[in-house]
């Protein structure tokens, strides 16, 4: 009898030790991968670093440049500003454009689907190649004004200081909508119709609806578009870099394409890895914030 109560407890041992190896395996693949990358980066950014000759110990200087520098600064106001258009504006036009098409039961909503789904499926430099040329001064943006009469507001936009931004804004708005549209869209139809049911024989009109069933029924979607988008905001990259290259100025300017900049450009790594500590660190707590916001009753 106590031989056998030994054996189950060496069974017992045994499946734990497998279980803790397990759980081992992603912890040691997640540490390799992502966080030593990460203490890496944050060791860089205590040096002043060209990439190719001995780096040499600044400690905190970086940083100090960091929020010093009216241009690095104003990278990431630029950034917070295209969370605008990255995450506020889709997810509103989002909510809308899901509503009319899942609560109005409106005919084609799977074809719909599918071309809203399609700026995320193609490439963004390829994108970013297009908006370009419709942006240009002879291009179809501006050919349209002068179709309507709007001659006078024509422009090259990405190469106004005051329209430049918001030109990049609004193509990270086209992108992201129809993301934000097909999560909502996906959300929305878990819904049980019985609930709308009972509103309306409460009297409960339309907009009641909307804010009392749909938005709350659909916050986990909200959720993971919010925090989607808003990191797509934050690391933008590849499309600052296509159309505007930062410019004209620095009018354009982001944290990503900063980093780009002084490591590969100007040589200064320990500058640029201090600037991809900060915009980790940030990108961190926003999407923190949003998520125990989002998790709320």
């Amino acid at each position: 009898m106590n031989q056998h109560h030994q054996e189950k407890k060496h069974l017992r041992r045994g499946s734990e030790f497998s279980a803790w190896a397990l759980l081992a395996i992603p912890v040691i693949f997640y540490s390799l991968f992502m966080l030593y990358p990460i203490v890496r980066v944050f060791g860089f950014s205590l040096y002043e670093w060209d990439g190719l000759s001995d780096p040499k110990w600044v400690g905190i200087d970086n940083y100090r440049l960091l929020f010093s520098n009216p241009v690095l600064l104003s990278s990431f106001t630029h950034a917070i500003i295209l969370i605008i258009f990255y995450a506020i504006i889709p997810l509103l036009l989002g909510m809308l454009l899901a509503s009319l098409l899942i609560r109005g039961k409106a005919p084609g909503t799977g074809f719909f689907r599918t071309v809203m789904f399609l700026p995320q499926v193609i490439a963004m430099v390829v994108l970013a190649i297009a908006w370009r040329q419709l942006y240009a001064p002879n291009g179809l943006v501006n050919s349209a004004l002068r179709l309507i009469g709007l001659d006078t507001i024509t422009r090259g936009w990405l190469g106004d200081f005051k329209t430049a931004l918001i030109a990049v804004g609004f193509i990270g708005t086209w992108v992201s909508t129809g993301l934000v549209t097909v999560l909502l869209m996906s959300g929305m139809t878990r819904i049980p119709e019985e609930y709308y049911e009972a509103a309306r024989v409460d009297g409960a009109g339309p907009i009641r609806q909307f804010f009392y069933i749909t938005v709350p029924g659909v916050r986990a979607e909200i959720v993971v578009s919010l925090t989607l988008t808003i990191i797509a905001a934050l690391k933008t990259f590849d499309l600052v870099y296509i159309t505007t290259s930062g410019g004209p100025g620095s009018s354009t300017s982001v944290p990503s394409y900063e980093v780009y900049n002084h490591a590969f450009r100007l040589g200064e790594v320990g500058v640029a890895s201090s600037l991809a500590v900060v915009l980790t660190l940030i990108i961190f707590f926003i999407n923190l914030g949003v998520n125990l916001i989002g998790e709320r009753e």
